[in-house]
């Protein structure tokens, strides 16, 4: 059978052959068979999109490195996952990363900076990403300032899993966040509030209300307060 009509591809990982089916993306492949390649923005419930790059791996000593959640296994590839380069970009991303946003409660991403030996102080002049906490609904806040836009709530609020839209991109270059459609407050906008957005964030940009509750010493009272106050929609008020 010629490689057009061919449903599996052979390729080497690490040194190790492996044999996948046509399609199969070398993250998926190198899992396989039992070799971790670090994520950040991919998420087993979202759509991959190689934003993050940190997965990136060497593939056939190219000139570019490419992202594992993305590239498909071609046959022949000679695969690493661990070269100098590799590791160089991945230690460089993570720095940037953390120089610019707080990555206080992303312990999965602070192992990854212990993990590639990064240097936490490599830019100490870079801007942080500030952001007020929004507090504008009972089930959920937004802290922007944790955000390393990944795009996971966005894409679990779409096509992947709930068909609401209620997130999406904002502004441009260093300002951009993510935001409602006009910015508008979340009770006002497309949100069913199903959770589903705060369940794939891996930072705590998006976190339940009653646990950022106890993080702010709130008493149990003003949980109940602030979990439980009526929210009516300001489209539903302004139409009435």
């Amino acid at each position: 059978m010629d490689d057009e009509h061919a449903t599996t591809v052979t390729l080497t990982i690490d040194g190790r052959d492996v044999t996948v089916s046509q399609g199969t993306t070398i993250l998926e492949a190198a899992r396989s068979i039992g070799i971790d390649i670090p994520v950040i923005c991919y998420h087993e419930a979202t759509t991959p999109n190689g934003l993050c790059r940190v997965c990136v791996v060497d593939v056939d000593e190219g000139r570019l490195l490419q992202p594992a959640c993305v590239a498909t296994c071609q046959q022949g590839a000679r695969v690493s996952t661990r070269s100098e380069r590799v590791e160089r970009s991945r230690r460089t991303i993570l720095e940037m990363l953390h120089s610019a946003v707080d990555l206080g409660q992303a312990p999965e991403i602070q192992d990854m900076l212990d993990a590639y030996q990064a240097d936490r102080e490599r830019f100490p002049g870079a801007e942080r990403r500030r952001a007020p906490v929004i507090d504008d609904n009972p089930f959920y806040v937004r802290d922007y300032s944790q955000c390393v836009l990944c795009w996971r709530c966005v894409q679990v609020c779409a096509e992947d899993a709930q068909y609401t839209f209620a997130l999406t991109f904002s502004e441009r270059g260093f300002n951009t966040q993510i935001s409602t459609a006009f910015d508008v407050p979340m009770p006002a906008s497309s949100c069913v509030f199903c959770g589903q957005c705060v369940g794939v964030c891996p930072t705590g940009a998006l976190k339940p209300k009653i646990e950022w509750g106890l993080e702010q010493g709130w008493s149990w009272d003003q949980i109940r307060e602030g979990t439980r106050r009526e929210k009516k929609s300001p489209r539903r008020e302004a139409g009435a």
